[in-house]
Parts: C-alpha cells; structure tokens; sequence
C-alpha cells in the first residue's frame, strides 16, 4: 500500500498547505489593513488639529495659542511642533519624546496669509507594547486554529482510509490472494465499489469451487462405475500400471476377485431395485473394511464381477481379509433366489515384488473359478509358495529392527531430480532408505508400513529431516566456498514427504516447528509433500499445521494427485505451491486421451495461479513430450534418473 499511502499524504499535505496560504493571506490583509487605519486615524487626528488652528486664526485674530494647544500636543505624544506666519514664528513647542523615524506634517493653512504648520509626531506603534490580555486572546485564536486544523486533517485521513481500504482489496486480488480479499471486506469507500468487489469475489470464488466440481464429475465419469460409484475397469487398469514397472510388480500383496455367480438371475426375478439395493450394500460393506487397508483398490470389472487390491499384506493377513470379505458377503439379506447358499465366490492370487502383472489377473481368475467348483460360497486362494521372505519378518522383529536402525542412524535420505521443461534441474525428492547390519539396503515398500504399524514414522521422518538439513548446511557452506574462487552455483532445493502420524503428531510438529525457526536461512529450500489422499480426509485437522509450515518459509506439495476422484478445490484452500500426478494418470499417458482429459482441465482449473504442476513415475520419452505438450511443467521418474543416495 505504499502508492495509495503516498497519495494520501499528497491530499493531505497539499490540504494543510492551502488552509495555512489562506490563513497567512487572511492574517497578512488584518494586519495591512490595520495598520492603514492606524495611520489614517492619525492622520484625521491632524487635519482636525489643522482645522482648529485655521478657525481659530480666522475667528480670534489674538487667539491665545498658549492656553489651549499645548495640552493637546501632548495628548497627540507630538515630538516637534512650529506654526508659522509669513515665516515668522508665532508659536513653537517642544516634547519630551525622541524618535528615529518620526511622521513629519508640514501643511500650508492659509495660503494668502502665509499660515503654515509644521508637525512631528512618533510611529502609531512605536511606543505600543502588548499586555498579557492581548497575548492570551491571541494564544487562543492560535490554538482554536491548530484545533480546527487538527479535527480538519483527522476527518481527512478518515475519509482516505476507505479508498486506502479499496487499494489493499484490490492489491490483493492482483496479488491472487482471492481468499484473503474475500476474508477482508472492511469499510472501503465508495461502499458501492467495496459491494460490487465482494460480489465478484464471492462468484469468482463460486466458479472456482463448480470448475472442482467439473473436474471430479470428468473423472468420475472417466474413471468411476456409474451403479456403483466405485472405480471401473480402465481405473484398475491404471493402479495396476502404477503398481508395476515394464509389468513386474513393485511391491507385494493379493488381488481378489469377488463374483455374484446369479445376479442377472436376480435382475430378472426381482427387479432392478432389488438388486440395486443389494449392490450398493455389499459395495458400501466392503469399502467400510478397506478403510483399513492403506492404499487399496476397489473396482468393478463387469457387471457382477468386482476386483480388489490390497498391496504390503502378508500371506496370513490376505488369507484372514478374504475370510472378513466373504463373511460381509454372506450377511447382507439376500432376496430368495435358487442356491442362495451358493451367490458369492472370491478368488485370490497373492503376489510378490516381480510377478507379471498380467498373470496376476489370470490366477486370481483361476482362483475364482476354483471356488465356484467348490459349491458354496467360499474362497480359494491361489498360493505359488513364494512368499517375500524379508517381509514374513514378525512384527515383534521388525520394530525391535527399526528401533535399532534409529539408535544407530541406519536411516538415509536417497534422491531423484525433478526436471523441468527446460531440461533443468526443479529440485529433488527425498526418499527414505534403511540399511541393516550387513550394510544391504532395505526397500521402503518393506519397512515404510512396518513403521506405521509400531507407530514410528514420526521418529524416521524426523532422522531424514535433520540429515537433509545437514546436506543444506554443507552445500551453503561449499556455495560460500565456491562464490569466494567466482564459481557459481544453483541453491539446492529438496523435497521430503510427511506421513500422516508425524503431521497428527502434536511432539513432532512442535519440533519441526522449533527446527525450521532455528534453520530458518535453509526453510526456502525445503518442500514438504503431503499425498492428496491424506489432505482429503483430514483437511480440517492438517489445515493449521500446513499453514505453519508455509509461515515458516517453506514450501508445500500435494502428490499422488489423480489418485483418487475427488474435487481439487482443496489446493486453493490449502495454498499448495506444487502439485505431482501420480503415476497411474501418467502411465502411457500418450496413450490415454481420459487421462489427458483429465489433467487438461486440472491444468485449466489452475490457471492465473502460482500452483506448478509436476508428474512423477515419466518412464519414456513419449510420456514426458505428452505431458510438455498438456502444460505440465515438470517431470520426475526413470527416464531422468533413477534415485542415488545424497551425499
């Protein structure tokens, strides 16, 4: 508000400035007129003087000078006085005044006689010294003035400050802080303009929230089973994609394959409102129950088929989950159709880090045709016997692992470039790595769910933090370095990923606030990433800690965004600087023009925003040139590079 601030005190400079020209010329024209009266009353004082002595020379040949006029020139403080007669002195006088610049009157009064008056007299004001009344009275009117000046500058600035109010809105929203103008009506004047601003934010603000909502209903629509409201076949072909590379699984875990054996049966007998109701029952059950479940999928393959994927399980666990689906299954009321004991089948395929991708679906389909040999309703399991060893570890021996690798800081931060579409480097994403005592590395798909489970995230994540501090530290260090010897190099930016039991987590907050205030020199060149998943769920309760987090003078990035459908308003109200696509809406994305679609309106639903948008999981050129080509302005994955440990 510097300009409007500047502008103000113009106004009211030049306000103050022509009240005191009008005052000084008001005061200048008393005094000048004053001042003329004075010497004019002096002056009638004269002439009436002259008018005595010509009447008296006129009326009283032998008037009696001596009697009657020196009085009177001592009353009129005269300093000289001369009358005249033909240049005879008749009459003369002397005051006891001295003065410097003395009023000298030398007027003829009878010109045939001869009569002539020479008179000095003293200064009108020159023996004028002003009392204490007339001090006070002026003192006074001074401080009425002032008074009235200071009451004329401070309804002024009032006045102003309603258009002060206008510029800081308007700020604002050039700013694209629309929230924040929104939030700050105030008392801008004219009202009508402050109304009409509100008004266009308020719709401005209204059009935001329908283009979320016209993105979700694209996806939904894309990417959602229109009965059912759950993912489709194409969005279990895309987080298939996303958990595998070249079709070979990244992780562990068991796919399930549920089918109601007669549901066109029951479609026919009973109506399609029966088994609409039965549908959204058995859907909404299940989804319950993988509520529990991190990171599950739950899609409908085809009309009476349903697939469902649950990655970091154990063997034991799928084979107890497939009990718990079944049992859902069997309790919800089932209308009376022929082998009702024989509706709900479920076939498993457990999986681990390397199977195809493809041959998974095939086994889990075997699986299911397995049951349904079986009769009732039951479910088999598809067992190849090669089950991760490292992850049949006991829970009991995975923390006891953990808690040692955080004694022994066995814990380190790997790196992988985000590069932009320049071909420069954007900044880094940091992802955790474990070693164990014989100094091989352990995958975080292995050890990352493990902690979550013994709770002990916060105390991992907070390892990675301070050792990414520390890479600041030196990198700053070797800059300085660097800047002394006239080499020049680019501050190093790094992203780190927070989990939701540290973000929940009052010690940890509290901590990392106390860190990035010590740090606070390094806290521009830190980006935390939240998953959308996460911020969706538990927007209220992470909302203050993001906001700590940007005061702090770092950076904040949703990822896995596309993930799951749901509206995008959030990062306007979250005010994420970064956003990264997840991998299943960037696998052969130049393939997949509902995928394009999709981020082509969250591209759109962006703009005049600071917001960048970031891809993660590029594996090929065409995906990378596809996604330049749809505006996104930065990429991450294995075409660039693969993730080395930072040193």
């Amino acid at each position: 508000m510097k300009f409007t601030r500047m502008l103000t005190t113009k106004l009211t400079s030049f306000w103050l400035m022509s009240l005191a020209a009008i005052a000084f010329v008001f005061l200048l024209s008393a005094m000048m007129s004053f001042v003329q009266l004075t010497y004019k009353f002096q002056q009638q004082k004269v002439a009436e003087l002259e008018t005595m002595l010509v009447d008296q020379y006129q009326h009283q040949p032998d008037w009696d000078l001596e009697a009657w006029l020196p009085p009177m020139l001592l009353a009129y403080n005269a300093v000289d006085f001369r009358l005249t007669l033909k240049d005879e002195v008749i009459f003369a006088y002397e005051g006891n005044l001295t003065t410097q610049n003395a009023m000298v009157y030398d007027h003829v009064l009878e010109p045939k006689s001869g009569l002539r008056m020479q008179l000095t007299l003293t200064q009108p004001f020159e023996h004028y010294t002003f009392s204490w009344y007339e001090i006070l009275i002026l003192l006074v009117g001074v401080l009425a003035v002032a008074a009235l000046v200071r009451f004329g500058y401070l309804w002024f600035s009032q006045q102003l400050d309603g258009i002060e109010e206008l510029a800081l809105r308007s700020r604002l929203i050039l700013q694209g802080k629309h929230e924040q103008a929104l939030a700050t009506p105030g008392n801008g004047k004219p009202r009508l303009i402050n109304r009409a601003l509100t008004k266009l934010l308020e719709e401005l603000q209204d059009a935001q929230k329908e283009r979320g909502r016209f993105d979700k209903f694209i996806r939904s629509n894309t990417f959602l089973d229109a009965e059912t409201r759950i993912g489709n076949r194409l969005f279990l072909n895309n987080r298939l994609d996303a958990l595998s590379h070249n079709q070979a699984m990244l992780a562990h875990g068991v796919i399930y394959l549920l089918e109601m054996d007669d549901l066109d049966l029951l479609q026919q007998s009973q109506g399609e409102a029966v088994t609409k109701e039965l549908l959204n029952s058995t859907v909404n059950a299940i989804s319950q129950l993988l509520q529990t479940q991190a990171n599950s999928i739950f899609a409908r393959r085809s009309h009476n088929q349903f697939a469902i994927v649950v990655p970091q399980i154990s063997l034991i666990e799928a084979d107890q989950f497939a009990s718990k689906l079944l049992k859902i299954c069997l309790s919800q009321p089932l209308p009376e159709v022929d082998n009702s004991d024989n509706f709900f089948h479920l076939g498993c395929a457990y999986f681990t880090a390397g199977d195809n991708a493809a041959q998974l679906i095939e086994e889990a389909d075997m699986a299911l045709r397995a049951a349904q040999l079986q009769g009732n309703s039951n479910w088999f399991m598809y067992d190849k016997g090669a089950i991760d060893e490292e992850f049949a570890k006991g829970s009991v021996r995975w923390r006891s692992f953990l808690e040692n690798a955080l004694v022994q800081r066995r814990f380190f931060p790997f790196s992988q470039p985000i590069i932009d579409s320049d071909g420069n480097e954007h900044h880094k994403e940091i992802f955790t790595r474990a070693r164990d005592n014989q100094g091989a590395l352990i995958r975080a798909t292995l050890f990352i769910p493990m902690a979550n489970k013994c709770g002990l995230m916060p105390q991992v994540e907070r390892q990675i933090i301070e050792r990414v501090l520390l890479l600041l530290s030196n990198e700053l260090a070797d800059g300085v370095s660097n800047t002394q010897k006239n080499k020049k190099s680019a501050p190093q930016i790094y992203s780190i990923n927070l989990s939701l039991d540290s973000l929940m987590s009052r010690a940890f907050t509290q901590w990392l606030k106390t860190t990035l205030l010590e740090y606070r020199h390094l806290t521009t060149r830190l980006i935390f990433e939240v998953s959308e998943d996460i911020v969706i769920q538990h927007q209220e309760k992470l909302q203050p800690k993001l906001d700590m987090i940007r005061k702090m003078g770092a950076r904040l990035c949703v990822d896995h965004v596309g993930q799951q459908v749901v509206g995008t308003y959030y990062i306007r109200e979250c005010h994420f600087d970064l956003i990264k696509l997840h991998r299943s809406i960037v696998r052969h994305i130049h393939l997949r023009p509902e995928n394009q679609l999709f981020i082509r309106s969250l591209i759109g639903g962006l703009y005049r925003t600071e917001v960048q948008v970031c891809a993660e999981g590029v594996e090929v050129f065409e995906e990378w040139q596809t996604l330049q080509i749809l505006g996104v302005g930065a990429a991450q994955g294995m075409y660039f590079s693969d993730p080395i440990e930072a040193k």
